[in-house]
């Protein structure tokens, strides 16, 4: 970056005017440090901002793989950046936590929303919550195929146990982007609810997240 002036470098620009000045291309070009022969470091910033339709959000879909097939881009430069989007997804979705409210359907809907509308595969997860609707933290339960994902009730039990949990919120993304209920998905739900009763749990929700949509079953009234 020493070929662009110096009012123009990222570098300087973020001492002179502080982080929240800086576009995303030149925060993610001081991530960088190094372009190419060819390149700034803020050119191949912009590159990698253009292969995701100028979204931050969706650096952290990129692959390994994907970020290397950039030119400047090597096996440490491409680790880095997946570590920096995961690091970035951890430290929203912590952000969110003190939001989430267990009979508020929405705001478990948001926390997940960024995490699993993404996903190209349908996973299902578990959030657990204590007497008092504290949130206890979440477990990954499964992950499946493009249109399905096998449910084991009782491991989802399980790590409800492990948590000593009291309620739980069943979740899982429709990678289609329709989060509308299958039967399979009322299926399972009600299995769920029967098996939670017998070991004293509650299921408090199910909800699918489809693409910046999800669906209740508390909401609609199946549970």
């Amino acid at each position: 970056m020493k070929n662009l002036p110096e009012s123009e470098r990222p570098y300087e620009r973020f001492r002179t005017l502080g982080a929240e000045a800086l576009s995303d291309a030149e925060l993610l070009a001081i991530i960088l440090k190094t372009g190419t022969k060819e390149l700034t470091a803020l050119d191949l910033a912009r590159n990698i901002l253009a292969e995701c339709q100028g979204n931050l959000l969706n650096l952290y879909e990129l692959s390994y793989e994907q970020f290397l097939n950039h030119k400047g881009i090597g096996p440490v430069k491409a680790i880095q950046l997946k570590a920096i989007a995961e690091l970035s997804q951890r430290i929203a979705k912590t952000s969110r936590s003190y939001q989430l409210v267990l009979d508020c359907p929405s705001s478990i809907a948001d926390y997940y929303m960024e995490e699993l509308r993404h996903r190209r595969e349908e996973v299902f997860m578990g959030a657990f919550f204590d007497a008092k609707c504290r949130f206890l933290g979440d477990s990954l339960i499964t992950t499946g195929s493009l249109s399905y994902a096998y449910v084991s009730p009782m491991e989802l039990f399980r790590k409800a146990l492990i948590k000593n949990a009291v309620m739980l919120v069943a979740i899982h993304n429709h990678p289609s982007g329709d989060p509308g209920p299958s039967t399979e998905d009322i299926q399972i739900t009600e299995t769920i609810k029967q098996g939670a009763e017998l070991l004293g749990l509650t299921l408090a929700d199910h909800i699918i997240i489809g693409d910046k949509r999800y669906y209740s079953f508390k909401e609609n009234h199946i549970l």
